[in-house]
C-alpha cells in the first residue's frame, strides 16, 4: 500500500517503512541504541531526502526509546540520576546542533556532509565492535591486556564529584555532562540517537554497570531525541509527520521484543551481527558518494 509523503513529496510503501521502524525497534531495545544510525542510511537509499530523512528519523527514535525505556525500568536496569545529567548536556548539544544543522543547510552542504559523516561514524564503530565480538566468541585471540582501572584516568581526574547510586559511581557530573553534548549534536546533524557511540563509553569511559547501561541510554536517547525534534519542526522545518508516524508504529512494537531478546540470545553474538549491519550500511554509503553519485553537482538559480 503507497501513501503520499507531503514534505518529502513523494509516494512510499507503508508497509515496507513500518517494517523498518519494526526492526529499527528491535534493535533499540536490545542493544539501548536509538537505531536511527540504520533508520537514517536506509530512508536514503530508499530516496528520502536526507534532510527529511534525519528530522524524521529522530521522531521514530524516541517512539522506540520510550518503549524501550520503560521496558528496561520495570526490571531496574535505569540510573535516573545519570540520565539526568547526560539529558541536559544533549539538550545543549541539540541547540549547536542546530545552527551547525542550518549554516550547511544554507551553504548547500548538507547532504554531502551527512553522508561523509554516515562513512567514517559507521566505519569505526562498526570495526570496532566486530573486533570486541571477535575476541568475546573467542574466534580471534589476543594478548592478555593490563588490568584496566574501572574509571578513565580523564573522567577519575575531574573535579566536582557526585555519588550515583543505582551505577555504583563517584566521579565529576562533567563526563557525562559533555558525553549528552556529544549525543546532542550528533542526534540533530544525523538523526541518531548516539546510543551506538555512548554506550560503550558509558561501560568504558564513565565505568557504569551493565545492567543499567541500556536503559540510561534509552532514557537519555529519549529526551534528546523529543527535543531534536522539536528544533527540527520549528526551524528546519524537514519533519514529515506521515514518515515519521510510520516509523513510529513499528518502532514501538519491536523495541518490546527487543528488550526481551535481550535475556534469551547469546550477547556476544547479537553483537557481531549488529557490527555486520553497520558495516555493510557504512559501505553502502562510501558506493553512493564515490562510485556513480545521484548527484554530482548542484546548480542554484540566484
Amino acid at each position: 500500500m503507497d501513501i503520499y509523503l507531503p514534505i518529502a513529496g513523494m509516494s512510499v510503501n507503508a508497509v515496507l517503512i513500518i517494517a523498518l521502524g519494526g526492526l529499527v525497534g528491535v534493535l533499540s531495545g536490545m542493544f539501548g541504541v536509538g537505531g536511527g544510525f540504520l533508520t537514517t542510511p536506509l530512508l536514503i537509499f530508499y530516496g528520502i531526502p536526507p534532510t527529511v530523512a534525519v528530522a524524521s528519523a529522530t521522531t521514530q527514535i524516541t517512539g522506540a526509546s520510550v518503549s524501550g525505556a520503560f521496558a528496561h525500568m520495570r526490571r531496574g536496569g535505569v540510573d535516573l540520576k545519570m540520565g539526568a545529567v547526560m539529558t541536559a548536556g544533549g539538550a545543549l548539544g541539540s541547540l549547536v546542533g542546530a545552527g551547525l544543522f542550518r549554516l550547511l543547510q544554507n551553504t548547500g552542504q548538507i547532504d554531502l556532509v551527512i553522508g561523509f559523516l554516515y562513512v567514517v561514524l559507521l566505519g569505526g564503530i562498526g570495526g570496532l565492535m566486530l573486533k570486541d565480538a571477535m575476541v568475546a566468541l573467542g574466534w580471534i585471540a589476543l594478548d592478555e591486556p593490563e588490568e584496566r582501572p574501572r574509571h578513565n584516568r580523564w573522567v577519575a581526574s575531574l573535579p566536582l564529584r557526585w555519588r550515583f547510586y543505582a551505577s555504583g559511581l563517584y566521579l565529576s557530573p562533567i563526563a557525562p555532562l559533555a558525553l549528552g553534548f556529544v549525543a546532542g549534536i550528533m542526534t540533530v546533524l544525523l538523526g541518531i540517537g548516539g546510543g551506538f557511540i555512548m554506550v560503550p563509553a558509558m561501560i568504558y569511559l564513565l565505568g557504569m554497570a551493565p545492567r543499567v547501561v541500556v536503559g540510561t541510554s534509552l532514557m537519555m536517547i529519549l529526551a534528546i531525541s523529543a527535543v531534536t525534534t522539536m528544533i527540527h519542526a520549528t526551524t528546519t522545518q524537514a519533519v514529515d509527520i506521515v514518515l515519521a508516524g510510520l516509523l513510529l508504529i513499528g518502532g514501538v512494537v519491536g523495541a518490546q521484543y527487543g528488550a526481551i531478546l535481550t535475556t534469551r540470545l547469546k550477547p556476544d553474538l547479537l553483537r557481531f551481527a549488529l557490527a555486520g549491519i553497520i558495516l555493510a550500511v557504512a559501505l553502502r554509503m562510501l558506493l553512493g558518494l564515490t562510485w556513480r553519485p545521484d548527484e554530482i553537482f548542484t546548480i542554484a538559480y540566484l
